[in-house]
């Protein structure tokens, strides 16, 4: 059983509290406080599964595993203001390398003037890092992926594959051309929080965080909505250097490469400027790279250079598979 097959196992079809807007289904949940809803998100990172010693030092562990969760409040439009931290420890890593982790969190944090307020620690065999995030959006403005609809422009925020070639030049110790960007893009990602935050005059659209692969994400936001998207091949954005690296190595990086927390959205053909002057106005990089249809199948498709038309399978960096 998969972590998507898990999920909707244990999720529940029905919730207590009134107060909850949205629970397990998109990239953070929702609930409503007064004026503003309050938006929570999670996430666990594990030695060896989602870092390791060899390509990532303590600093870079934190950064990415606070980055992660604020990709996710990113996703849902909401702006981050706190943070809580546990930590299983493990005797083969000092006090120095873990307060390095709370250092590298600390670093992002202030670049977005949010606060750590509370956590755990305790020991255990294998480093594990459990980031709890929370943040608010405007009453009515967190963003859903159940949204989209039929002739709207799909587009995404920066350049896809870029984390996944980093990890690679990290791996393998050969001379790449920009070898220290596609480094820093897999150490030290750039949650498009800025971005997210600045949509609130948009009236509908919706947003996934691309951390396991624009293919999974896409179909997240195809399922959710219950239509097809369509992906344009040339239209989706990559690094002029991303060509160094062979073809195969490319198309599996752009639609199957995790980690780049960039976004996926789809908005109406009428509020797409606004978007772009959004996008402009926060220094964003987007690009429109398809369309919705309504063959409602909750399916991707990619449209080819030469017209051929395929579908994209659903697949990337699964847990528990």
């Amino acid at each position: 059983m998969d972590e998507f097959r898990f999920i909707s196992k244990v999720k529940q079809n029905v919730y207590a509290q009134p107060s909850l807007l949205k629970g397990v289904g998109d990239d953070a949940a929702v609930f409503r406080n007064g004026q503003s809803d309050t938006v929570t998100a999670v996430d666990t990172f594990v030695e060896n599964i989602h870092f390791s010693r060899q390509t990532m030092k303590p600093f870079y562990i934190g950064y990415k595993a606070l980055a992660a969760n604020l990709s996710d409040l990113a996703a849902m439009g909401a702006k981050p203001a706190y943070y809580l931290v546990s930590i299983v420890i493990p005797e083969h890593w000092s006090d120095i390398e873990i307060i390095d982790i709370m250092n590298g969190m600390k670093s992002l944090a202030q670049q977005y003037n949010i606060d750590l307020i509370g956590g755990d620690t305790v020991s255990g065999k294998e480093l594990t890092i459990s980031v709890t995030i929370i943040g608010f959006a405007k009453s009515g403005k967190a963003r859903y992926r159940h949204v989209s609809e039929e002739n709207d422009i799909i587009f995404v925020t920066g350049t896809l594959g870029d984390a996944s070639a980093g990890l690679h030049i990290l791996q393998n110790k050969q001379s790449f051309e920009n070898e220290q960007y596609f480094i820093r893009r897999h150490q030290q990602p750039t949650p498009r929080v800025d971005f997210a935050t600045s949509l609130n005059d948009i009236s509908r659209i919706a947003l996934n965080d691309i951390s396991d692969g624009i293919s999974n994400e896409a179909h997240e936001i195809a399922e959710a909505s219950d239509v097809s998207l369509h992906l344009y091949a040339e239209k989706v954005p990559v690094h002029l250097y991303l060509q160094q690296f062979k073809i195969e190595k490319q198309t599996k990086w752009k639609y199957y490469g995790g980690e780049d927390f960039e976004l996926v959205g789809t908005v109406s053909e009428q509020e797409w400027p606004k978007v772009q002057q959004i996008a402009q106005q926060t220094n964003t990089k987007i690009t429109a790279v398809g369309y919705v249809s309504e063959r409602k199948e909750g399916t991707v498709f990619v449209h080819n250079k030469d017209n051929s038309i395929y579908q994209l399978e659903k697949k990337g960096f699964i847990h528990l598979k």
